[in-house]
């Protein structure tokens, strides 16, 4: 059975879903987009989503494309229609069609898709043998706090660890660790202190990771935002990633040296219970 998705204003079967060769989305990665977590048949941090959405919306010039309850409204449809139960909605905005020119077009309709991806999240395998990661150099544009369709370079560090035999790689510039290919970054200190970057134009605000540093400080832990290094990432107790659909995944070993003996660390697994907790709680 096919799945089905959504094209500017109408319901169809992803077979049948067609856009523009000159989709400005094809052609400069002129988009946005956001994925939001289904647990239960509900989504996960929708609202923050939401709110993201707008704002690298708005740092693109970019309006969004109909109101938030309608929004919401396709998204419960699309799980609906596709039976899902656990999984994840991808939304992409983009420009629009238009003939190829650098400068934005003007008064063209914005491209709206959205589609559904069953899969399981909770009872994850990469979560429970916990991840490694290698370091790469972060060659990524400048604005990586806006959530652009561009993922090229992402796409290519991730091939990079998996040819190293890693399952995902740490981004690093400057000498210090901006994030992972599609996750924040987060050490643990000997003294049991998380460590994650702070936010800026270097990273993107992840909606999980505002969620579980929230848990984090609920649980009394100890949470600083400020850039770290590979090296300070090798002494470390333990690390993990933050992400929409990995929510918190251990990272086990960092360019070759295990943490944690190899074994997921106890923070990350209290954290992930906690944030699977309070998110079905908030699950709309």
């Amino acid at each position: 059975m096919e799945r089905i998705v959504y094209v500017n204003g109408e319901y169809v079967q992803e077979s049948d879903a067609k856009i523009s060769v000159f989709d400005r989305g094809f052609l400069f990665a002129d988009g946005v987009y956001e994925v939001t977590s289904v647990l239960e048949g509900k989504l996960i941090d929708f609202d923050g989503h939401l709110r993201r959405l707008r704002r690298s919306l708005v740092e693109l010039a970019m309006t969004i494309p109909c109101p938030d309850e309608e929004l919401l409204s396709i998204h419960r449809e699309l799980v609906a229609r596709n039976a899902v139960v656990e999984g994840l909605v991808y939304l992409q905005v983009t420009r629009g069609a238009a003939d190829r020119d650098f400068a934005f077009p003007k008064n063209v309709p914005q491209t709206l898709v959205l589609f559904t991806q069953a899969k399981s999240i909770v009872d994850s395998p990469l979560a429970k043998r916990g991840a490694r990661v290698v370091s790469v150099d972060d060659l990524r544009w400048g604005r990586r706090d806006i959530k652009t369709v561009q993922l090229l370079y992402p796409s290519m560090a991730k091939m990079i660890a998996q040819e190293k035999g890693a399952d995902d790689a740490w981004l690093v510039q400057d000498g210090l660790v901006t994030e992972g290919t599609s996750n924040n970054a987060y050490i643990v200190t000997q003294d049991g202190t998380i460590v994650t970057r702070d936010l800026s134009s270097d990273i993107l605000a992840g909606i999980t990771r505002a969620a579980v540093l929230k848990c984090a400080r609920e649980l009394q832990m100890k949470v600083e935002e400020r850039p770290f290094s590979i090296a300070e990432a090798l002494t470390a107790r333990e690390a993990f990633t933050t992400s929409a659909t990995g929510f918190v995944c251990p990272v086990v070993e960092i360019d070759g040296t295990a943490l944690s003996d190899g074994n997921p660390g106890a923070v990350a697994v209290r954290l992930r219970q906690a944030y699977i907790e309070e998110s079905l709680k908030a699950a709309i």
